[in-house]
């Protein structure tokens, strides 16, 4: 058994369009391959503000598969440490013997997380959507920031976080990485009515987007609910909606956003029925688009198995020709 530690991981991985690509062919697995994806099982830590997270998948004929352990500790940032961290257990699929630990640190859920907001914002957004709003201010604020940038021609960004100090650490160091233009504003309603696209990445436990702010043709990708404790949109919104997409339906409606909006449950479609070409998204520039993620195995199951051959491949390559 192998063990990979972040230096190594982030040596050989970055948000582009090849791990998208991965994680639109990870969702149309779903519906395409027989796979295993068991329930989340989650560790509360009320004490700590914490949570632990286990997911995995297997999908039948591939050779390998992940089971990974994610925390996510909310007062962190007060002790000068990230919310995020974790590792992934790579299996060997014929065997069950451990084939590698990729001790990431959660850097791979956070990418996967992100490459998965690129998916939904791809199918569910309008083409020229250029004007972008994030909701939160942390490491995947950043990173839905830069997925977007992969698959819409952003120019534009508003962003709102609670604390207005970290808004405006994010507006500049977003602005200095992607050269946008970004303007902290002063609620999120203001977000909502400037944007073309938001993302919201928040461990709200209370909804703070309204469906009486909605307007034809905003797309909403929420990745911030992910417990039965966590909303960031409330009913109304989903009510308003067009159109509403999920990674997985029941997981959304255990742990996400549908677990608000009985009535609308019957009408979402699962992302993988987007990928896999079986269902549509967004049909015309003036509907508004949901799409709900609260994370899943089989994500988690592709990039784990994206990474671990990238690293087998960089230790066969000599050191004067290495490159990511």
């Amino acid at each position: 058994m192998r063990l990979f530690e972040r230096k190594d991981i982030e040596k050989v991985i970055r948000l582009d369009t090849d791990l998208i690509k991965k994680m639109e062919t990870a969702f149309t697995s779903l519906v395409e391959k027989e796979t295993t994806m068991p329930p989340i099982m989650r560790v509360d830590v009320p004490d700590h503000n914490g949570e632990v997270d286990i997911k995995s998948a297997y999908i039948k004929g591939e050779d390998s598969f992940a089971v990974k352990l994610s925390s996510g500790f909310f007062n962190n940032p007060a002790l000068g440490l990230p919310s995020a961290n974790g590792l992934m257990i790579l299996i060997n699929s014929l065997t069950g013997e451990p084939l590698a630990v990729l001790a990431d640190e959660g850097r791979l859920t956070d990418l996967r997380t992100a490459a998965a907001g690129a998916v939904a914002a791809q199918y569910g957004s309008r083409e020229n959507s250029r004007i972008a709003g994030i909701l939160g201010t942390g490491s995947q604020a950043r990173l839905q920031l830069q997925a977007l940038t992969l698959v819409r021609p952003i120019e534009q960004v508003f962003v709102y976080g609670r604390k207005r100090e970290k808004a405006l650490e994010y507006k500049q160091e977003m602005e200095q990485e992607l050269g946008l233009q970004l303007t902290v504003c002063d609620s999120v309603q203001q977000v909502v009515g400037q944007s073309d696209l938001i993302v919201t990445t928040t461990p709200s436990k209370e909804p703070f987007i309204y469906g009486d702010w909605m307007r034809p043709g905003l797309h909403i990708t929420a990745m911030g609910s992910d417990a039965e404790h966590k909303q960031e949109l409330d009913a109304s919104v989903m009510e308003k909606a067009d159109v509403i997409v999920c990674d997985v339906k029941a997981q959304s409606v255990r742990l996400g956003e549908l677990r608000s909006s009985l009535k609308e449950q019957d009408r979402a479609i699962e992302l993988g029925e987007v990928t896999s070409g079986r269902q549509l998204f967004r049909q015309s520039d003036k509907e508004i688009t949901i799409c709900d993620l609260t994370g899943t195995g089989v994500q988690d199951t592709a990039i784990a198995r994206h990474v671990y051959h990238r690293l087998l491949a960089w230790e066969g390559v000599t050191d004067e020709r290495r490159e990511v």
